[in-house]
């Protein structure tokens, strides 16, 4: 139908679901502040405790391993806010982490007057562990290193496993920022061998404006943000008790998985689809384990601006790499770090399903995509070779 909008760009915000819209609604109507001792103050208080248990089940971990934030980039700078904090006398992290794990590690890095590196990764995107492990040899006592689980652009998966052992063996310390991960696949902290991790409410359907930051195993936590001394001293600042509830609901919901395979389904239906039209695709990445929701498209002589202003006049919301640069549409670092050629990440495009996303969803993109690279033949009057960036 005309004017119907299609919306493919979850691993920026997932819509709001439902039940945690209620859980909201719910709690908005509630008057407690949840460090008051009173009735109204203890009701506010079960709210967000119930929310820890369920964002605790989602990862693994104890409810108290779970601080709340107001969102993965205040979580992510409490996490390197520990390196110091642990004794740590270098930080790593990793060459296609979001900025704000870049910004953060910068910032520890300053105030303890440590060194930081980043660590290379391949053409697929995922951490070259031979450098890792020189880099970790030569790194001093108790290495800190944060790796992404999942990359926000190319939906690469990490061998978080096989780092760990790395870190763990020079008696490190693993941060790795989860955000893109829950409700998409599973995730155990402990397993994976993780010892912190950032997690955010509105990338699995809860509400915008709060996260979490997750420990394996309780332990002191050195607060960035200090003053009431809630969170039981690790992060001061009045809890959002209706934020945290629908945290907590769609926490519960994205533990299940039930949209996964049918992510993936969708996805690959895409992908082939574009194939067929276009038979000298190209599918970057595609030896390696990848998100089942993402795809990060190019093609050569594409403008990614020029691109979305079309996709967006057709109807479809869809991103340039990450959202969280202001608006901007800016060239991809993490396509700079897999050496992917400069007139294919000029184009790039990332496509996120999610719960919501349909099979005509995907057709809609599909059309909308093949006529924009045709566009793009006739207006510069030479091929254009169609690529897919994938992780």
């Amino acid at each position: 139908m005309t004017g119907e909008r299609t919306y493919l760009d979850y691993n920026a915000t997932a819509p709001l679901r439902p039940a945690a819209y209620e859980a909201v609604c719910a709690a908005m109507d509630g008057i407690g502040n949840a460090s008051s001792v009173h009735k109204e103050g203890r009701d506010a208080r079960a709210l967000v405790e119930t929310a820890r248990q369920s964002v605790a089940s989602l990862v693994g971990v104890e409810p108290d391993c779970v601080t709340f934030t107001s969102g993965g980039t205040e979580a992510n700078h409490l996490a390197f806010r520990q390196a110091a904090d642990r004794g740590s006398t270098t930080i790593f992290y990793s060459a296609v982490e979001h900025p704000s794990v870049a910004e953060a590690a910068k910032l520890a890095s300053a105030e303890a007057g440590v060194p930081v590196t980043e660590i290379p990764v391949d053409d697929q995107g995922r951490v070259s562990l031979t450098a890792l492990e020189w880099l970790l040899a030569s790194g001093g006592d108790r290495p800190f290193v944060s790796v992404m689980t999942a990359n926000n652009e190319t939906g690469v998966l990490q061998p978080l496993g096989q780092i760990a052992e790395l870190v763990h063996g020079q008696g490190g310390i693993l941060h790795s920022d989860a955000v893109q991960v829950a409700g998409k696949l599973a995730f155990n902290i402990k397993t994976l061998g993780v010892d912190m991790a950032t997690l955010s409410a509105h990338k699995i359907g809860g509400p915008l404006g709060v996260g979490a930051f997750v420990l394996a195993e309780d332990a002191h936590v050195a607060a960035r943000q200090t003053g009431g001394g809630q969170e039981r001293g690790r992060r001061s600042g009045t809890e959002n008790v209706s934020a945290i509830a629908g945290f907590g609901v769609a926490a519960s919901l994205a533990a299940n998985m039930d949209d996964a395979e049918k992510m993936r389904t969708l996805r690959d239906r895409l992908e082939a689809s574009l194939k067929a039209s276009v038979p000298d695709v190209e599918f970057f990445g595609s030896s390696v384990d990848r998100l089942p929701n993402t795809s990060c498209l190019s093609a050569t002589g594409l403008k990614a601006e020029t691109l979305l202003m079309q996709l967006d006049l057709a109807g479809l919301a869809v991103s340039a790499g990450s959202a969280c640069s202001s608006g901007k549409v800016t060239r991809s670092h993490v396509l700079d770090a897999m050496g992917v050629e400069e007139n294919l990440a000029a184009g790039a495009v990332r496509v996120s399903l999610g719960w919501k996303t349909t099979e005509n969803d995907i057709e809609k993109f599909c059309d909308a995509w093949i006529k924009a690279v045709q566009m793009s033949k006739r207006t510069s009057g030479s091929g254009s070779r169609l690529a897919v960036a994938e992780g």
